[in-house]
């Protein structure tokens, strides 16, 4: 493996992270937003991430960058909840609100900044490695 393909690797890696905290962001941020049809109400969106294998006979096909494939949108339902005197409430008296679980985006958050983290420690330790080697030819 070229080393300095581990940089491609490492930098896919942040990548795929950083859409995904976007959409934990965006997630939260519309957790609380209120709606008054079920076709309106803001759905939950997750990535969709899959290894990028280039050639399953290459010696170097373990080590491979990470692809998105896209984002889908939650299928739950939205949460119903019955507010007769709301300005958004539907003719029965309903208002609809996302199907967003503020603990698992938490949660969400929490591990897409830790695998970024671990990406950019790739990169440094990657980087200092690099140094050192050409240091030894001086």
């Amino acid at each position: 493996m070229s080393s300095l393909k581990i940089f491609d690797i490492a930098g896919s890696g942040m990548n795929a992270q950083s859409l995904r905290l976007n959409l934990v962001a965006s997630n939260i941020s519309n957790a609380n937003s209120v709606s008054s049809s079920i076709e309106d109400t803001y759905k939950s969106r997750q990535p969709v991430f899959a290894a990028e294998l280039k050639n399953i006979m290459d010696k170097d096909a373990a080590a491979s960058p990470v692809k998105v494939l896209g984002v889908v949108e939650s299928q739950l339902a939205p949460v119903m909840e019955y507010a007769p005197g709301h300005p958004m409430a539907d003719e029965q008296g309903y208002i609809y609100k996302p199907n967003v679980n503020t603990v698992e985006e938490m949660a969400n958050m929490m591990s897409a900044s830790r695998s970024y983290q671990n990406n950019v420690e790739v990169l440094n330790t990657a980087k200092q490695m690099m140094i050192q080697t050409l240091r030894m030819g001086q």
